[in-house]
Formats: structure tokens, sequence, C-alpha cells
């Protein structure tokens, strides 16, 4: 079963990639209702082949049409495009996923080498220690978040709000509830996601002019020339070290990890020239580099349990969804499901590379549907999904709440992914301030222990770098992108 539930995921994933506007945190959040029903294993394995599956996808779209499914292939589209115009389509197609498929295999090893040892470091942690790695996660989301810094801050702020609302953890008494019974266990995390991430983006999907793209080029032969193979690997091995540097830290995204990747193929080349007019290495790189950071994201959720970007925060949502707390001891509390994610990324990564290239025509197909026509079955979906999660009314009602919330925070261009990150975290980081607290009797001392010094100067020192010009730049290339 978890075979075909990764099978599932890699192949919704490759068609969200392939179909713009619908993206894979959106397709996340409204399957996290459905995976109340399905083994945690199962469902974590299912929404992480989603994830890593709509960065190949977007790929195919990019290269054949000039239209990225994803925001992370918007880098693709420059090289691509050209060399599929150039009659070289099909290796446009295959460097795009070997370089994806050796980025995942790479990084795949790198999280079942490290995330035990980083669990290990992390199981020796206190509440005090704890409270300080979550701050340091929150400050990274604001500073690498796309758009507004003080947009972000402003979106942690809402996000931990949030996470306030229900009874009290120590004294039981209702906070923000204003009467409403409901409310005592809290918002959900599925209502919350959904509403933001869901419903808005389906609404802003319906105002937007339908996107059309190049006319989609033939595809000429799928092998790779030697002299390509020698130009392709090394870019997909660099891009592969960006990538998995950038996804592992707390707000870093695959897209940042493209645009870094593509500005360090067009430097290092001999003939920057080329770049913009069908560079091989202008596709490997970037494709291996946001293959590597989306999987490489998974290393702080599961060796600290902090989300380090919004779909992160959905893969622990849907672990709260089955009780399952994202703590460091993951591994040692359910084995299972620790290490059966990450063979699944292999095993999703090779699934991917069957099945792209021989549905090449079909992606092409879909995209001819209307969205217009896709949208009354998404919203359908999206309501019976969160009704079926505890039969509530009231449930729907937050989701169409939270919905006009996420259209107004899109509309004023305050990013979405710090206010969900802090509202996983919040609760978390009350309990353990509150917990530091009460066991030194009150004494911030507590907090001066040589990890949490460490942290809260790597909290400010994150902060610092943008004062840096360069690293606003980057930030606003990536953002503007």
């Amino acid at each position: 079963m978890n075979l075909w539930y990764c099978f599932l995921g890699a192949l919704v994933g490759t068609l969200i990639g392939v179909l713009p506007g619908l993206g894979p945190i959106a397709t996340m959040a409204m399957l996290l209702p459905l995976t109340y029903y399905l083994e945690p294993t199962g469902a974590l394995i299912m929404l992480a082949g989603i994830y890593y599956g709509a960065q190949y996808g977007g790929s195919t779209t990019a290269i054949l049409m000039r239209l990225p499914g994803e925001s992370s292939s918007v880098v693709t589209c420059l090289d691509g495009y050209e060399m599929a115009r150039q009659g070289r389509a099909g290796t446009a197609l295959a460097t795009a996923a070997l370089s994806s498929f050796l980025a995942g295999t790479i990084t795949t090893l790198l999280i079942a080498f490290f995330s035990p040892a980083l669990t290990a470091v992390a199981q020796r942690f206190g509440p005090a220690e704890y409270f300080c790695l979550m701050i340091l996660g929150l400050t990274a989301a604001i500073v690498f978040a796309q758009g507004s810094l003080l947009k972000s801050f402003g979106m942690i702020l809402v996000g931990l709000l949030f996470g306030l609302i229900g009874a009290d953890v120590n004294t039981g008494l209702d906070r923000f509830t204003f009467g409403i019974a409901e409310l005592r266990d809290g918002v959900g995390i599925a209502a919350l996601s959904m509403g933001v991430f869901g419903i808005a983006e389906i609404v802003l999907n319906l105002a937007r002019p339908e996107q059309g793209g190049e006319r989609a080029q033939n595809v000429s032969s799928l092998r790779l020339s030697a002299a390509d193979f020698r130009a392709a690997w090394p870019a997909a091995l660099r891009g592969t070290g960006i990538g998995a540097l950038l996804g592992i830290l707390p707000g870093g995204s695959a897209m940042m990890a493209s645009f870094a990747s593509y500005s360090a193929e067009k430097k290092l080349s001999s003939s920057p020239e080329r770049f913009g007019h069908g560079a091989i290495e202008g596709v490997a790189g970037p494709e291996a580099a946001n293959n590597a950071g989306a999987q490489a994201s998974f290393i702080p959720m599961l060796a600290l349990g902090i989300p380090s970007n919004s779909v992160m925060a959905m893969m622990a949502g849907a672990m709260l969804i089955h009780g399952i707390a994202p703590s460091p001891n993951l591994a040692s509390v359910q084995p299972g499901l620790f290490w059966g994610l990450i063979v699944s990324m292999w095993l999703g990564n090779v699934m991917l590379l069957i099945i792209n290239l021989p549905l090449i025509g079909l992606w092409v197909r879909l995209l001819q549907v209307p969205y217009r026509l896709m949208f009354p079955a998404i919203l359908l979906f999206c309501c019976i999904g969160i009704y079926s999660v505890n039969y509530s009314v009231f449930e729907v009602a937050l989701l169409a709440l939270f919905g006009v919330a996420g259209i107004i925070f899109a509309l004023l261009n305050c990013p979405l992914a710090p206010l969900v990150l802090a509202f996983i975290l919040g609760p978390a980081m009350e309990e353990n301030l509150r917990r530091a607290m009460l066991i030194s009797g009150g004494d911030l001392g507590i907090f001066t222990s040589p990890v949490c010094i460490a942290m809260l100067a790597a909290a400010a020192m994150i902060l610092s770098m943008i004062i840096f010009p360069s690293f606003r730049n980057v930030r606003a290339v990536a953002v503007d992108g």
C-alpha cells in the first residue's frame, strides 16, 4: 500500500506541477483531511510525493511551452524553451529528469545519514533550547520569506495569535474563543491551510487571465550526446549542493535554490553569453537545485521537529491529525514512519523518472482544459474534505473565513508561509517557554546555556544578513521571478 501511495503522490504531484496555478501547497492543503483516513506512514509518503513530484512536472511545460507549472521552474524556461526551439526538446527534458533524479538520490542519502545524527543531538535539548531553536526557525522564516520583511513579521504574529486560540493547557481557561464552544480545541490546521492556500488560490486563479503559453514544441530524441553529458553533470552536482544547503535552512525554498544555481552556473561559465540561448547547464543546474531543495527541507522537520517552509508545515499538520507531534524523537518513537518516508523518497524519484517522459503528450493536452471548468469540482472537494474531518458545519464556515483572509493577504502581498509556520510552532513555543520558566522559577538565566546562546546568536546573524546589499539583491531577484 505504501508503494501505491508513493506512486499516487508522484503522479498527482507531476500533474499539479504541469498545470499552472494550483501548486503543491494548495493541493496538499486540500488533501490534508483525506489523510485522516490513511495510515500515518502512507499519508506522509503520498504528501511527500506530491511535493517533489511537482518539481519534476513543472519543468515539462516550462521546456515545451515556456509556461512554468511551478515557480521554481521559471528559470528553466530561459534555456529549456530555447533548446526546444532549436529542436532539442527531448534533450532538455531528459536533462531535467536525470538532473532531478541525481539530486533526489544524493539528497535522500543526506537525509538518511544526517537526520539521525541531528536527532541524537536534539534529544539532549531541554525546554529552553527548544524555545531558542524555534526562535531561530521563525527568524529565518522572516528573512528568507518572499516579499516585505515587515509583512513577514506581521504574518508571524498573526500565526502565533491563531495558535493561542483555545483552552489554555495549564489552567484550562478559554482564550480568544469569544464564547464559541467549537473553538475550545483550537483552530484546526486543515481549516487554516485549506482556507489560506486552497480556497484563496482557487478564487485568485479565476481572477487571472487564462495562460496560453507558447505553442508546444515537438519532442525530439531523449538521448544526451557525450558533449551534453559532460556539460550537464557538473552543473547538476553544483545545483544539488546549492539546493540541499538552501533547503535545510528554515525559510529556504526550491525557487530560491533554482535562481541561485542559475546565477552560479552563469558566473562559473567561460561563455556566459550562451545562457538564455539554449545552454544545457541552465537546465541541469536549476532543475537539480529545486529538487534537492524540496527534499532537503525534510531534514529540519524529521530531525528537529521544525517545519522549514509551508509545505513542511502541511506535513507536520498531517502528523498532528494522526496524533504524532513533530519532534526529534520521531526516529525512535516512529521508526517505521521515519525510515519509510526516507526510503519512499528514492523510490518516488525512480517512479518519477519512469512516468514523466512517456506521459509528456498527455500533460500537454491537459493544459487545454480551461481552469473555469475545473474549479467547481476542486471547491466541492475542499468542502467535503473539511466536513469529513469532524462532521462539523462550523469547520466549513471556518474554511470560508480563512479563504477570505487568504485572499486579502494575497492581495496585500503578505507571504503566507510565515503565518502557517508560526501557527504550527506557536503552541510548542509557548509550552516550552512556560516549562522553562517553571523549571527555573522564573529565572531568565536558563536561556544562557551554550546551546541557547549559539542559537540566539545564529538568529541575530541571520537577521543581520538583510543589511548586506548583495543579499537584498538576490532576495529581490527571487521575489520578482
